[in-house]
């Protein structure tokens, strides 16, 4: 059933990614459950007010320093990741260099290949991952997301791990890897575990990471380095839950 959103709707923007996020299950892009795990997100965006939060911006530039730093770079794509973001994760692996792999939690031939098309359609060449070429294994996972491109997340020293993943973070910081994630819950173990973690939407974020990229290009490698240093991913987190604490109160005192 087609679903027409006027766009002066006040919802328009998230329902319409609701919308294109029910297509890409039906393309097989996106597992059933990643429907649940985008309504979870939603919810934080909500209390975020559905805008970038201010720390999140310091997030982004330690993130666009890290890719810019890193050896091996790769960017781990699961189906909401290559669904709402195809077109901008083929400019983000260009601009910091990272391949791309494909990484499943619901793995299977067809969803290997529905992503690899969709990627490929937004102008993507060379795919990690897919089907035996995912042959090393992260120790610490049981899922098949333990499963790995020794191309890719097996030989990088830094991976972008989009959306919320606890394992898979858990598993590849045990490797000595440096995890960057992005995770609308400030609170999830992917949030605190990670290296980096940009508490925003991943649709507002890749832009403004490429975007960062690009400014960072500019510099110096000890000026990237002192940006990776000065920033502190815990006191991040706790400067996110001030920013939704502080928006919370401030709404108990409207019409008083």
């Amino acid at each position: 059933m087609e679903i027409h959103v006027p766009e002066d709707h006040p919802r328009y923007q998230s329902i319409s990614v609701r919308e294109h996020l029910v297509e890409a299950v039906a393309q097989n892009v996106v597992a059933p459950a990643g429907l649940i795990a985008h309504g979870r997100g939603e919810a934080f965006d909500y209390l975020c007010g559905e805008d970038t939060p201010p720390p999140a911006l310091d997030a982004i530039a330690a993130a666009a320093a890290c890719l810019l730093l890193a050896r091996h770079p790769v960017l781990s794509i699961n189906g909401n990741f290559a669904a709402l973001c195809a077109e901008d994760i083929v400019k983000l692996s260009g601009a910091a260099r990272a391949p791309m792999e494909i990484n499943l939690f619901y793995r299977s031939p067809e969803r290997e290949h529905a992503i690899e098309k969709t990627l490929r359609d937004a102008g993507a060449a060379d795919i990690l991952g897919i089907g035996d070429a995912a042959s090393e294994t992260v120790p610490e996972i049981g899922s098949e997301r333990r499963r790995i491109d020794p191309r890719g997340i097996g030989a990088a020293d830094v991976v972008f791990v989009p959306l919320e993943d606890g394992d898979r973070t858990e598993g590849l910081i045990a490797m000595g890897k440096t995890v960057i994630t992005v995770d609308l819950n400030p609170l999830s173990r992917t949030a605190r575990k990670a290296s980096i973690t940009v508490v925003d939407n991943i649709t507002r974020v890749i832009p403004l990471l490429i975007q960062e990229i690009d400014r960072l290009k500019n510099l110096n490698k000890d000026e990237c380095i002192a940006i990776l240093r000065d920033f502190d991913n815990k006191q991040n987190l706790k400067a996110v839950l001030d920013f939704i604490a502080d928006r919370l109160r401030s709404f108990s005192f409207e019409g008083e």
